[in-house]
């Protein structure tokens, strides 16, 4: 039996075609253990994502995903994980406690807001009306953001097979600023005042595509192990990281990174198209065995920050091991899983 978990999953309250409950429901037909949501830049789909999943008794974890302002910290305009801008990182942020749902909702509000006057120049380049021929694409009115991928794909008349090539192809982006892109370290602040783990998703240098679908590109390889060790002082304590999107040389450079410094490795396979498998095989290997145990690791830090902010992952006063350990197994316990 394989141990399959996937904490990167997109609703219909970002970028994808499956609602929140289809998106558990999805995730439990492909034979998932856990399944996690985090759209862009909302948390709308969290509480249908938890009814659902409490329902199909099926264990599931919340969290969010973003862009944050990074020119004026020790990465300074050097290029992270952003392929259209050097001052923008995306971060995640894992393991948001059920009660602080609404203030993360309050948070994202303004950068939504910000984002959909980008959005509305973006959409007058290509000749699109924002108002009749994107926005209806989209959970805006509950919430939900606003992407890219909606232009485009209103640009594609609803072709994901079109969508994938005028992404690769875009060239009306138009830059981020930073009233959409709060300060890095504002927000470092605020996942800590709210139990919340804040999370680098690691990119990697693309050369040849291992996916077949991204253009040669330089990242963070370059100075990978300078840019963990920033992160590390600027208080990330998360890495996260997708095995079927870089080579094992990649991966496990990065791993050893992140044991030195103690970060926590968090893996899923981004979903945002129906083509997408729910299962990422690459995780499978076991040399990706840990990622079982931090996933269950999320799922107790979920369950006791929720319960008391003191009690979750990043309060407790233990080693990196003995947080992964207490956690995993309160993960399991709650689900009256055996391992």
């Amino acid at each position: 039996m394989y141990k399959d978990v996937n904490n990167h999953i997109h609703t219909t309250y970002s970028f994808s075609p499956y609602t929140p409950t289809q998106a558990v429901r999805k995730a439990k037909e492909a034979g998932l253990c856990v399944a996690g949501i985090v759209d862009h830049d909302s948390i709308s789909g969290a509480r249908e994502f938890l009814a659902e999943g409490a329902l199909q008794e099926f264990p599931v974890t919340i969290g969010f995903e973003m862009r944050l302002y990074h020119a004026h910290t020790g990465i300074g305009n050097r290029r992270t994980n952003h392929p259209d801008q050097t001052d923008i990182t995306y971060l995640t942020f894992h393991g948001v406690p059920h009660t602080k749902i609404d203030v993360v909702d309050r948070f994202l509000q303004p950068v939504r807001a910000a984002r959909g006057e980008r959005n509305r120049a973006m959409s007058t380049r290509l000749g699109l009306d924002y108002d009749s021929d994107v926005l209806p694409l989209s959970m805006h009115k509950n919430g939900g953001s606003v992407t890219e991928r909606h232009i485009l794909f209103a640009l594609a008349k609803g072709d994901y097979g079109r969508l994938a090539t005028l992404k690769s192809e875009f060239r009306d982006y138009i830059p981020a600023g930073r009233d959409e892109c709060p300060n890095i370290d504002a927000a470092l602040n605020f996942a800590r005042g709210n139990g919340i783990i804040a999370t680098y998703p690691y990119l990697g240098d693309v050369t040849k595509s291992v996916t077949g679908d991204k253009k040669a590109q330089a990242f963070e390889d370059g100075y990978l192990d300078e840019l963990i060790a920033i992160l590390h002082e600027m208080g990330f304590r998360a890495i996260s990281y997708m095995p079927s999107r870089n080579t094992m040389e990649q991966l496990l450079r990065l791993r050893t990174l992140c044991e030195k410094f103690g970060m926590l490795q968090i893996s899923g396979e981004d979903i945002n198209s129906p083509s997408q498998s729910f299962v990422c095989m690459a995780m499978r290997d076991p040399a990706f065995s840990n990622l079982y145990d931090t996933t269950w690791a999320l799922i107790g830090h979920e369950w006791a920050a929720t319960r008391r902010l003191s009690d979750g992952f990043m309060s407790l006063d233990m080693s990196l091991e003995e947080k992964i350990n207490h956690f995993s197994k309160l993960g399991r316990s709650i689900h009256n899983v055996l391992d």
